[in-house]
């Protein structure tokens, strides 16, 4: 059976809901929901496309914590709160960061996330082939 690894981003939600920001099984590697907010809990931009790409960074180190590349991800799913305002800036987001890799993909729209000033969330999967 393989080792389980997993990281935190010391969010605060994290303990209080008891979930990691990324969990690695063997060659899967999952990250979970990650929206774009910076260091100090704030989202880093007012639209979708600033706030996806921070959470396309904030999935970026965390693969990389566990020893897999954006070049891994076999599986993204995309959650905005209005896809008819947000849905390009937030695929062309997406474009920038996976278009070599072109991994399966899924956008929906929510009628909510966590918080009002929140308009995007992003979960990644990933396989790392063995060396």
């Amino acid at each position: 059976m393989s080792a389980r690894r997993q990281i935190g981003s010391r969010a605060p939600w994290e303990e209080a809901v008891g979930y990691s920001r990324a969990v690695r099984v063997g060659p899967h590697v999952w990250v979970s929901g990650t929206t774009g907010i910076g260091p100090d809990g704030q989202p880093v931009a007012p639209d979708a496309y600033g706030q996806a790409k921070q959470a396309l960074a904030i999935i970026e180190a965390a693969l990389g914590a566990l020893g897999a590349t954006l070049g891994d991800v076999v599986r993204t799913r995309l959650y905005v709160v209005d896809a008819a305002r947000d849905a390009e800036a937030v695929g062309r987001a997406h474009g920038e960061a996976f278009g070599h890799v072109r991994p399966a993909a899924t956008l929906v729209e929510v009628g909510a996330l966590i918080r009002p000033d929140l308009l995007v969330e992003i979960e990644a999967e990933a396989y790392v082939e063995a060396a």
